[in-house]
């Protein structure tokens, strides 16, 4: 898309690596965690999930209740292809374990299980937490259920359901991360972000995926980055991350992965 291919230029000249930071806590983070170049065992695990997805010949009858894909239009869609255009990608999945690991949030919630690429890579990265993920299409959410119980991943709670009404049940939790990934459209993404704002600690990170999708998703983002309980978010174009950390001063970056 053009507006996107648009942004990307003024993304890279505007953004840095570490060495633009001077936040003591945005710097580790980018450091340890955004360049953290290890070749960690679970890296493997992650690129057979998705490995196994594209070469996966079988079909799913696919009902978009979000903006829906810009590739796919059918409703019917094998699921090779939607692994390959629609799911998280590899570089991606093994960030999302990155920050699992670093993080180590105990409560995860995922807003858009799909393929539970990136579900998987979240529960590989702390066993220990509990996550769940919650899916609009039904085929979706039973496919990636039952891809979850292969791959034993038994910290992952599946939820089939609408985002909206689903999340108004569990505000009274507390979510350590939270992935925003279902539904693109910039409404619904303040909608859940507004909700979801009463479950976040001041130890929470909120990612935002697609931030550039559309204009409206960029305005989006917008408006949460200054939200008077954000202090400090972190543009890497393709998320965008979000922290409440009192201590800290109200700053914005933009990183390059």
């Amino acid at each position: 898309m053009l507006y996107q291919a648009t942004k990307y230029i003024k993304f890279l000249l505007k953004s840095s690596n570490q060495h633009g930071v001077h936040s003591p806590f945005v710097y580790n983070l980018v450091t340890k965690c955004f360049y953290d170049r290890n070749p960690h065992d679970a890296y493997k695990t992650i690129q057979n999930y998705k490995k196994n997805l594209l070469q996966d010949k079988g079909s799913i009858k696919v009902t978009d209740l979000g903006a829906g894909s810009q590739v796919m239009k059918q409703q019917e869609r094998l699921v090779c292809n939607m692994a390959k255009n629609a799911g998280t990608t590899l570089k991606r999945a093994k960030l999302l374990y990155r920050l699992s690991a670093y993080f180590k949030p105990k409560n995860i919630l995922e807003l858009g299980t799909s393929l539970g690429i990136a579900t998987q890579a979240l529960s590989l990265g702390n066993p220990e937490s509990h996550i769940t993920t919650i899916e609009g299409c039904p085929n979706i959410s039973e496919f990636s259920k039952r891809r979850f119980k292969d791959e034993k991943l038994n910290n992952i709670e599946s939820v089939q359901g609408d985002f909206s009404s689903e999340i108004k049940k569990i505000t009274s939790n507390n979510y350590d991360l939270i992935f925003f990934d279902g539904n693109h459209q910039k409404a619904s993404t303040l909608e859940y972000f507004e909700t979801l704002l009463q479950s976040a600690t001041n130890d929470s990170v909120f990612i935002f995926d697609d931030i550039y999708w559309s204009e409206g998703m960029t305005e989006a983002w917008e408006i949460i980055k200054q939200h008077p309980k954000v202090t400090v978010s972190i543009d890497t174009f393709f998320w965008g991350l979000i922290f409440f950390r009192k201590e800290q001063v109200k700053e914005h970056f933009m990183i390059r992965c």
